[in-house]
């Protein structure tokens, strides 16, 4: 669960997401995100250039049966566990030197597996701390690092994650730790 300072995202008096569904229990909202952002992951992704609008058209695509901000870079500061995530007026800076650096370097193409993984591990460290969305950064980021690895020429096979690796590796790379997350990107690539 994320902290959010005034956060109009949420029904009042509440912590549930505003969602189109009009679905006030969190547990329910949680169960209908995932089916319905599953669903959407299998269909053909939007097309694009690898670039920050492609970012934020996959999040659409992924949720926007879910809230109508889909897409859109959040307006609140979010924090977890007390640690800040980007603040919502250096969102689109801070993703568009991102973005420029993952441009500048090929797309992470012509590397091997190894130094794929510590760059992709770099990458999507730096793309999770900017966290561009009010809700599902998570997936989002795991179906663009997809793309990127797939059109790198090391695809990933996403059947083998363990969610509790790859969560403490995202948490460790939050600390500036990201040999973890380059280990797991590792084992998944196909």
């Amino acid at each position: 669960m994320y902290d959010a300072v005034d956060d109009p995202y949420t029904y009042e008096n509440s912590t549930v997401l505003v969602n189109k569904l009009g679905l006030r229990g969190q547990a329910e909202l949680d169960a209908f995100e995932a089916e319905i952002s599953s669903a959407r992951a299998e269909e053909p992704l939007p097309e694009g250039v690898l670039d920050f609008v492609h970012y934020k058209s996959i999040h659409h695509h992924l949720f926007q049966d879910v809230y109508e901000w889909a897409g859109q870079v959040r307006t609140v500061r979010l924090f977890k566990g007390g640690n800040p995530f980007c603040f919502p007026e250096n969102i689109e800076g801070q993703a568009t030197r991102l973005f420029d650096q993952l441009r500048a370097a090929d797309y992470l193409r012509n590397m091997d597996a190894s130094s794929f993984s510590r760059e992709a591990a770099h990458f999507l460290a730096e793309l999770n701390a900017i966290h561009a969305f009010r809700e599902g950064n998570g997936r989002s980021q795991l179906t663009f690092l997809a793309l990127v690895s797939s059109r790198a020429g090391h695809p990933l096979d996403l059947e083998r994650l363990d969610p509790d690796s790859m969560l403490a590796a995202m948490i460790a790379s939050f600390n500036g730790e990201e040999d973890p997350l380059a280990e797991v990107i590792k084992d998944l690539i196909a």
